[in-house]
């Protein structure tokens, strides 16, 4: 069939997915009745939202990249990943309302987003000239909105070359040729630009420089395992009939080389980071290591160990059960790393805002009564030596005498944690707070930046010695960590908290429900034109494609 037929069943079974993602995210906005600042629905709006936008944008990159190679063994199913791509502008439609919302501080995503703790962060302070609303509004909106066009342009000429039949010199072609030569070094610079800025971000003192990479191998993966199963669901309908194994065979060995090339910058990302041991890196693998052991491993195993042994034997990429099974794995793999890279981070701003908020505000009917239940059970632990009570581990309260002499420096080598920067007490080394960055004075300026990036400072290499102000009060910081989910033990232990430590049934929910608007859209372009573009030089290439 040259034409694909957009079913009453199949729209019915996206939309029903599209109204339970709703319900879940609406859910998801009130569940937590404003005690986290809306973050499980914020998060899970910016998870999803650039998951699917980013598996748009990269099977662009996958289009054009092939066409510039002059690769014709995708060419018969060339119009899915041109549909993948159109869901750029929906994708950015999304992106607004995470804009929107950083604009209003609806949301607090984004740690450099709040103007006093910049001003009270050294590190933060130096990367604000990229890390501000400013860039991330229009950056986002003018490089979406430049891959949008020119993959627009590109879709647009390979459907006027259908209805061309005059054209014996494939003039369409080498224009379609050209826009993809374009559009491959701007989406490599460019992405990655938003990359950090949509997710690297979160967690706003970390920094690598192959996250990048890291996440667009995540994001092709993911686009490749998609396309495997969608391909195999139009193939059951009676479409794609010149798809064979061979087809499959290619894309199989996609799936399986790309998921190996992601593990090798997993690990080398890892391994680089944990022999530097440099603090401002090291926190971003020690917190999810720590606090979220089964997501980490999990992620790993998932997205590297599974496929590895499913995908290593040929027959495996040619026998459509096994290929299907292994693809949603490891899509589903795949959208558990992004969930792996943004909750863990979204979960610290959180921590630390309740914090700052000093129990008032937003949260204060949440978090009272543990706030409270925390200040019972230390108050008499609390009444005895503070000598015995640093030597232990514990926080120092207000009304402390804590002296300030060359002779104690080693008192602040403990495992207490600091919250709030917003005391003028200089010479006080501080650390930034759940962020693990380098500890810094409270000058400021250049001598500032100097201090906090000195990597001679044996502090450096302890990313969870948190020190403790004199004006916190343990039950303050005791509430605080208990209503985030977790407890003021050493190195900041939190708790189980559905949503962020794994994902709950509301995620699910939210993920399908995504799922299934961007399998409508696509569908939905899919029925608009032929499958099989009828002029495409290299079409009798596929046609005949064996490997």
């Amino acid at each position: 069939m040259e034409n694909f037929v957009f079913s009453s069943r199949a729209k019915t079974t996206n939309l029903a997915l599209m109204g339970v993602g709703l319900v879940c995210l609406i859910i998801s906005y009130f569940v937590d009745g404003g005690e986290g600042h809306h973050m499980r629905f914020w998060t899970n709006f910016l998870h999803n939202t650039v998951f699917f936008l980013g598996i748009g944008a990269i099977a662009g990159f996958a289009l054009a990249a092939f066409t510039t190679a002059y690769a014709g063994w995708f060419v018969q199913f060339k119009r899915v990943w041109e549909s993948f791509s159109s869901f750029l502008l929906p994708g950015l439609f999304l992106m607004g309302v995470i804009i929107v919302g950083l604009w209003l501080h609806s949301h607090h995503l984004y740690h450099w987003n709040d103007e006093a703790a910049v001003m009270e962060d050294a590190i933060l302070t130096h990367k604000s000239s990229f890390l501000n609303k400013y860039w991330y509004t229009f950056g986002t909106i003018g490089f979406v909105g430049l891959w949008y066009f020119l993959l627009g342009k590109i879709r647009n000429l390979s459907l006027a070359e259908d209805a061309d039949d005059k054209d014996s010199t494939f003039s369409y072609f080498r224009k379609y040729k050209v826009y993809a030569a374009i559009f491959l070094p701007i989406f490599g610079f460019t992405s990655a630009a938003l990359i950090w800025q949509w997710i690297m971000s979160i967690d706003s003192h970390w920094y690598s420089t192959m996250f990048a990479w890291y996440a667009s191998a995540s994001l092709f993966v993911a686009m490749t395992a998609l396309t495997i199963m969608l391909l195999i669901y139009l193939k059951s309908r009676g479409y794609y009939p010149g798809v064979n194994a061979e087809h499959f065979h290619d894309l199989g060995k996609y799936l399986f080389a790309i998921s190996i090339f992601w593990t090798y910058l997993w690990f080398s990302q890892f391994m680089l980071i944990w022999y530097a041991n440099v603090g401002e890196e090291t926190i971003y693998f020690r917190e999810r290591m720590d606090n979220y052991p089964v997501l980490f491993w999990a992620n790993l195993g998932i997205n590297f160990v599974l496929p590895f042994l499913i995908l290593m034997r040929n027959d495996t990429k040619r026998k459509m059960g096994t290929l299907f099974f292994a693809s949603a794995l490891v899509f589903f793999g795949h959208w558990l790393d992004f969930f792996n890279m943004i909750k863990p981070g979204a979960r610290l701003t959180l921590i630390e805002m309740e914090a700052h908020e000093g129990g008032h505000g937003v949260g204060e009917a949440h978090g009272e009564d543990t706030a409270v239940m925390g200040h019972d059970q230390h108050a008499e632990g609390h009444d005895g030596d503070e000598t015995a009570a640093l030597a232990a581990g514990e926080v120092v309260s207000e009304g402390d005498n804590l002296e300030q002499t060359a002779g104690t420096d080693d008192s602040f080598d403990n495992d207490n944690v600091h919250f709030d920067a917003s005391e003028t007490d200089s010479g006080i080394p501080v650390a930034n707070e759940f962020r693990g960055g380098t500890p810094e004075t409270r000058s400021t300026g250049t001598q500032a930046l100097a201090t906090a990036a000195d990597r001679t400072d044996a502090d450096v290499f302890e990313p969870n010695k948190f020190i403790q102000e004199e004006n916190v009060e343990e039950t303050e910081m005791q509430g605080h960590l208990e209503v985030a989910g977790g407890h003021s033990e050493a190195l900041h232990t939190l708790g189980y908290k559905s949503g962020f430590t794994l994902p709950g049934l509301l995620e699910i929910g939210i993920f399908l429900g995504f799922l299934g608007g961007f399998l409508y859209f696509v569908l939905s372009q899919l029925a608009r034109y032929r499958l099989v573009p009828k002029h495409d030089p290299y079409l009798e290439e596929s046609i005949h494609h064996h490997t």
